[in-house]
């Protein structure tokens, strides 16, 4: 493709990309529709019998029924795999909530599903399924479990399979959490406590003495979950999190609890006009700060000073500066959304530092703020040198573990930072930041698969046979890796470790791409405009027929189609609206550069 056309293209995508911003002057995006999280909330209105609850669950049924895949089953948007967890979750909600026996026959086609999976509706078949598929975390498969017990699909016999969540556990300090072998982290505080107290108070088979002494507790952990409710309502934003807390509350007799009657507003408030709900809220910073790095330096310059200056000013501001009410988290970090119910995270810190050094105007809030973020990510990183999401920790739950394209972006925003400000910063702060990005080049090569791959984390491909997505992993790596080394200061030791990762991962990608010129999740999987474009992101600078043939595929699709390629906590698929757009402009920008 010749210079002038990626040009006008470029012209084209970041011009549909700006037109994507809100009235106040950032992105929002949209997150698709969520089957499980309709499922949880038309559950939980429900229960709840709030004054229009009605119609707010007939639109939700609705749509449910609407958005049965053909094979019966459910999957977590309307563009995925059906999978038994959602489809249970549909399927209490739906025998729950049908009037007259009017989803007989869609409850009937979703048993079949089932079958075919060697899932039947007996209650220990349903329990170890669910617990084997979560494995270990606990925080996602004892709620599912609590609802399918609420909703009636499984008996009051099978509450001894389920195991319990020791809810009072919560009400000591958070640095005992570790002592006591808790699976879950402090995020997961509302589903420890509301869903913990549903099944104690609903087994019959504990001694008098043991109900007794832990009812001394239910009041005050109540208390301690009502300390934890954000403004919004929303515990991070989820719905299904918000949802299932509220649901077991409910059902406990504790609908007049604070918890409950905002979490049931923010359920209300979330509602699509479809009838459908989101996974969560949305990722508003998250992809704030992806269109801010897509349009990078801008060669056409389409951001106006003034819309610089308040996309500036929005981050600045959405930087926590007090320890989180929440987790505990300390000052300096970043979250994924603009609400409250967001915690700050290793993948939208280092995205918001790097989108601040491309806003960057040289005054000392400003400065002041990269470097707290800076500091944030390096109290964070784990003793393996990786960087993981929420909580440095024991490596056993995805929120605690290192994560290569975590690691790789944590990296970049360390190192521009050093770039840009060298020895104009404490002395301290810039030891502790070099030593951190040791560390974290350290952790990227000893993860690096022998073919080059990196693995992600947070993101995966349904249609890979593992469900996970290297060609995501090993582009958003190599791309970081490949700006590390346009830096200026760079070591030279460490400039020669990058280049050797980010060529064997270019290799890597040249060998995914399909014959059709696109790249999906691995090779010989169906291409997608957001796995294509990030792969031309990351060979941009290297492989220019590889780029010219993704290039070509991306001119034949006819619309801007998100994938779910995105992967919520505990394995639940989504995609943003926003992605196609984003990546697309970027892969278009760098082949102008």
């Amino acid at each position: 493709m010749e210079a002038n056309t990626i040009h006008q293209k470029y012209n084209e995508l970041a011009g549909l990309l700006l037109s994507e911003m809100n009235t106040e002057g950032y992105w929002t995006g949209r997150l698709s529709g969520s089957a499980l999280s309709t499922a949880v909330a038309i559950v939980a209105l429900k229960i709840s019998d709030t004054r229009d609850g009605l119609k707010r669950i007939a639109s939700g049924y609705d749509w449910l029924l609407k958005s049965i895949n053909d094979d019966g089953g459910f999957g977590d948007t309307p563009e995925s795999a059906s999978n038994v967890s959602t489809t249970l979750l549909c399927y209490s909600a739906i025998s729950y909530c049908q009037l007259n026996g009017n989803g007989t026959n869609t409850l009937r086609r979703m048993e079949e599903w089932l079958y075919s999976k060697g899932i039947t509706l007996d209650p220990k078949n349903i329990t170890r399924s669910i617990l084997k598929f979560y494995g270990k975390d606990l925080t996602f498969s004892v709620p599912i479990l609590s609802m399918l017990h609420l909703a009636g699909v499984i008996s009051s016999s099978s509450l001894k399979e389920i195991p319990g969540l020791p809810f009072e556990l919560t009400l000591l300090p958070r640095s005992l959490y570790s002592f006591f072998n808790l699976r879950v982290v402090s995020y997961a505080l509302p589903a420890l406590i509301g869903v913990g107290i549903y099944l104690h108070t609903q087994r019959r088979r504990r001694t008098l003495s043991l109900m007794s002494f832990r009812n001394i507790f239910i009041k005050p952990a109540i208390r301690k979950l009502n300390s934890l409710v954000p403004e919004s309502g929303g515990f991070l934003e989820a719905i299904p999190l918000t949802g299932f807390v509220a649901m077991c509350l409910v059902a406990c007799g504790k609908a007049d609890s604070q918890t409950v009657q905002k979490g049931i507003g923010f359920l209300c408030r979330q509602q699509r006009d479809d009838g459908s709900w989101p996974i969560d809220t949305d990722l508003s910073t998250w992809v704030t700060t992806l269109s801010v790095k897509a349009l990078g330096n801008d060669p056409c310059k389409h951001m106006s000073e003034k819309q610089r200056n308040i996309l500036r000013e929005h981050l600045l501001g959405l930087q926590y500066n007090e320890i989180h009410p929440f987790n505990g988290a300390k000052p300096g970090g970043w979250g994924w959304t603009s609400y409250s119910g967001s915690v700050p995270d290793a993948d939208d810190t280092p995205g918001a530092i790097l989108a601040l050094h491309e806003l960057y105007t040289g005054t000392e809030r400003e400065k002041n703020s990269i470097l707290d973020g800076c500091r944030w990510l390096i109290e964070l990183q784990n003793s393996d040198g990786g960087f993981p999401t929420f909580c440095k920790g024991w490596g056993r739950l995805p929120f605690d573990k290192s994560c290569s394209d975590l690691t790789g972006h944590a990296l970049l925003a360390l190192m521009r930072t050093i770039s840009c400000f060298g020895n104009n910063m404490d002395k301290r702060t810039q030891q502790n930041i070099e030593r951190s990005i040791l560390k974290a080049a350290g952790y990227l090569e000893k993860h690096q698969g022998s073919d080059g791959s990196w693995i992600p984390l947070w993101f995966g491909n349904q249609k890979t046979d593992d469900q996970t997505n290297p060609v995501y992993g090993t582009a958003k790596v190599c791309t970081y890796l490949n700006d590390c080394l346009k830096l200026d200061k760079i070591d030279s030791h460490i400039k020669s470790r990058l280049a050797k990762m980010t060529e064997k991962g270019q290799d890597f990608l040249v060998r995914q791409q399909n014959n059709d010129g696109s790249w999906g999740g691995k090779k010989g999987v169906e291409g997608t405009l957001e796995e294509t474009s990030l792969a031309i992101c990351a060979l941009a600078s290297k492989n220019k027929e590889s780029c010219s043939n993704g290039l070509e595929w991306l001119g034949k699709q006819r619309n801007m189609k998100s994938s779910p390629i995105g992967l919520y906590f505990s394995l639940l698929w989504y995609d943003e609206k926003l992605y196609p757009y984003i990546y697309m402009t970027e892969a278009y920008r760098r082949l102008l550069l």
